[in-house]
């Protein structure tokens, strides 16, 4: 990219000091610059980069480009422009050669399902001869390689650097999760979404967003900016869904269990083991449990088939994939006798609790307890705690309070806030110790039994005073398993 070219993209207001030759890589983080590279000061939720410009110039920034006038030396270029944040998507993938417009992108946004819907269209556009990759909150690939992902969506220079390996690497799709503080804080401006999804909205996030109502508009933002060449495809059965695609020029696509008068849906079957969905009049079986599954697996279906992808060919694939890691995965050891069903979730709130409580609460037969096993997050929205033991109250037949990510918070405190929804706290069982209370539920349970252990899913650490310590529910539970079973060779089925 030439001098020019960056004028042209920034629009600055002012120009002040000498026209470097070349433009360097493009850096909104001051630590991390090198001599030559182009800082951009982005005013943040904590923190604002203009207050670190003098150490991007001490650096070796050869332009800062900023919203305030800024005395520098005759060594620096300095561009003032009127809004860095709005600005920093698109020039981000102007740096990168615009990766975005040479991907086919699918963003998925809501509270709940979201991970599951990405990774499903992610594993069914593979099995459609497809090489998509993947942006999410469990895993970034690109095509079959797997970084870590640390956000459930990159920041926008992060975010067009991925964008470019991709193209690099052949890939022709991108499937992203899209998340409210993501939308809010502007990180996929300057991308074309040829797909987004919605999948439904409940209580989160409210540590961040100040009500429900500006959470909801956060998620509307994705479908307000879609061109008239996308299409939106929306859970009509969230009683969000209507605003969410008020005033989106995008064409829309509605599906429900519920209304005849979208795309219709319908649950044929429905076991712990697996379901069968009817979707438009097409039959998808799939390895997934649960209701709020039959709603991911319509939505990925209706992803599939406006990307352009035939009836039956999705429905054979959908049949073949898994989903996420930790959302209803199953744990098992090599001799099942005589053991209890153990599956972890990532259900970290009292809505998608709720809805694999209830989903699990609908397939079990008639002899079976579910028990649940659950925490509350530290340093997040404490609101919810109450709910969410009251959800597990509710819909659980034995309830075990534990701890989840305390963070900087007193575990025992997180507790104490939660049980405060139990209408019988004194039929829970408390356990603070996470993995003391996954090894006696599974030791202490029968056959008859589906374990629940819900919080963390996927996640391999337990988050303890600013300390990330390994611990992973599924190993845990795996081992205890075994120990039940005369130590039995620990499996893992998803």
């Amino acid at each position: 990219m030439t001098f020019n070219e960056l004028k042209h993209i920034c629009k600055p207001i002012d120009v002040t000091g000498p026209e470097p030759d070349t433009i360097g890589a493009l850096i909104q983080d001051s630590r991390s610059v090198e001599p030559g590279d182009t800082f951009i000061a982005v005013r943040g939720t904590q923190v604002d980069g203009h207050h670190f410009i003098d150490e991007a110039i001490t650096k070796g920034a050869a332009i800062i480009i900023c919203e305030e006038p800024f005395y520098t030396d005759k060594d620096v270029c300095t561009m003032k422009v009127a809004d860095t944040r709005e600005l920093l998507g698109p020039l981000a993938q102007a740096l990168e050669r615009n990766p975005a417009k040479k991907l086919q992108i699918i963003g998925i946004t809501g509270t709940n399902g979201k991970t599951t819907v990405a990774t499903l269209t992610y594993q069914a556009l593979q099995l459609l001869g497809a090489k998509p990759s993947l942006l999410g909150t469990v895993a970034k690939r690109i095509n079959d390689e797997e970084l870590d992902s640390l956000l459930t969506t990159a920041d926008p220079i992060e975010l067009a650097r991925d964008m470019q390996r991709m193209v690099q690497a052949g890939s022709t799709h991108l499937v992203m999760e899209v998340s409210s503080h993501a939308l809010d804080q502007q990180r996929v401006d300057g991308i074309n979404f040829e797909v987004a999804a919605f999948t439904n909205l409940s209580h989160d996030h409210l540590d961040y967003h100040s009500d429900l109502d500006a959470y909801a508009a956060s998620k509307k933002q994705l479908f307000d900016y879609l061109s008239d060449d996308s299409t939106a495809i929306i859970n009509n059965d969230d009683e969000q869904a209507s605003y969410i695609i008020s005033d989106t020029g995008a064409e829309v696509i509605s599906f429900s269990f519920e209304n005849k008068e979208d795309i219709r849906c319908k649950i044929e079957q429905n076991t712990a083991r697996g379901i069968t969905v009817d979707v438009d009049g097409i039959t998808i079986k799939s390895p997934m449990a649960g209701r709020f599954n039959a709603y991911n697996v319509a939505q990925t279906f209706l992803i599939c088939r406006a990307l352009g992808f035939e009836d039956a060919a999705i429905a054979e694939a959908l049949e073949q994939a898994t989903g996420a890691a930790g959302r209803l995965q199953r744990v098992q050891v090599e001799n099942q006798k005589n053991q209890p069903l153990v599956l972890v979730d990532y259900a970290h709130t009292p809505g998608a609790l709720e809805n694999v409580l209830q989903s699990l609460a609908d397939t079990k037969e008639e002899q079976e307890t579910l028990h649940v096993i659950f925490g509350c997050g530290g340093d997040r929205d404490k609101t919810k705690r109450p709910k969410m033991a009251g959800v597990a109250e509710d819909n659980a037949d034995i309830v075990t309070i534990t701890s989840d990510n305390p963070r900087s918070e007193n575990p025992d405190a997180i507790i104490d806030d939660a049980i405060q929804g139990f209408m019988s706290p004194d039929k829970v069982t408390r356990i603070t110790d996470r993995r003391k209370a996954i090894e006696q539920t599974i030791a202490r349970a029968d056959e008859h039994t589906i374990i629940l252990i819900a919080g963390k899913g996927h996640e391999t650490y337990q988050e303890i005073n600013g300390e990330r310590r390994d611990f992973d529910d599924r190993e845990i539970a795996r081992q205890a398993l075994a120990k039940r079973n005369g130590n039995s060779k620990p499996k893992e089925v998803y």
